[in-house]
């Protein structure tokens, strides 16, 4: 069973079929309205070519074309410039040594580099305020650091003179009782 459940052609119509005369006679009326175009045209091509003869000689293709056009275009000059036909270069008209033209979005990132690698020129020879910022908490914490470590050596030096007192005690003490 069909899709849709229903048998015929599209949205419930019934198909209908040409005659074989009807094919025929309209297979005769395209072939004399064929026939009629091309003595039409053959006429206007060779008054064209008369008039070509005539005339100097430098005129555009176009003319030749416009006995082929189909209805209102051989009456109507239409200068649309999306119906041109593109014309190919050939590799020795290309113009390399021209700078290629970047467009804005490219132009953009090329000038956000070149702006980040000032950033970073400035920022290492310390004239950015970030890196004044970042200096002068290096300087705090190298003056942190030299503080906890002269505190540590003064510790370390008061432990050791207090186990040398110890010592010295506990010999001065150990002499004591021997004798």
């Amino acid at each position: 069973m069909p899709k849709g459940g229903r048998k015929g052609g599209h949205k419930g119509r019934m198909r209908t079929y040409t005659s074989p005369e009807e094919i025929d006679a309209q297979m005769k009326a395209e072939k004399e309205r064929k026939k009629t175009e091309e003595e039409e045209g053959a006429s206007v091509i060779d008054n064209q070519s008369e008039e070509k003869l005539s005339a100097s000689g430098s005129e555009d293709s176009d003319d030749e074309v416009s006995g082929k056009r189909k209805g209102v275009e051989g009456l109507i000059e239409i200068e649309n410039p999306n119906r041109l036909a593109q014309k190919a270069k050939k590799v020795t008209e290309i113009e390399l040594e021209l700078p290629k033209q970047l467009s804005r979005r490219e132009r953009e990132e090329v000038e956000k580099q070149k702006a980040k690698e000032r950033y970073m020129k400035m920022h290492l020879a310390g004239k950015t305020d970030q890196a004044k910022a970042d200096l002068a908490r290096l300087a705090i914490i190298r003056k942190q650091r030299e503080e906890a470590s002269r505190k540590k050596e003064e510790e370390r030096k008061a432990k050791e003179a207090a186990q040398a007192a110890a010592a010295a005690a506990a010999k001065g003490i150990h002499s004591l009782s021997l004798k």
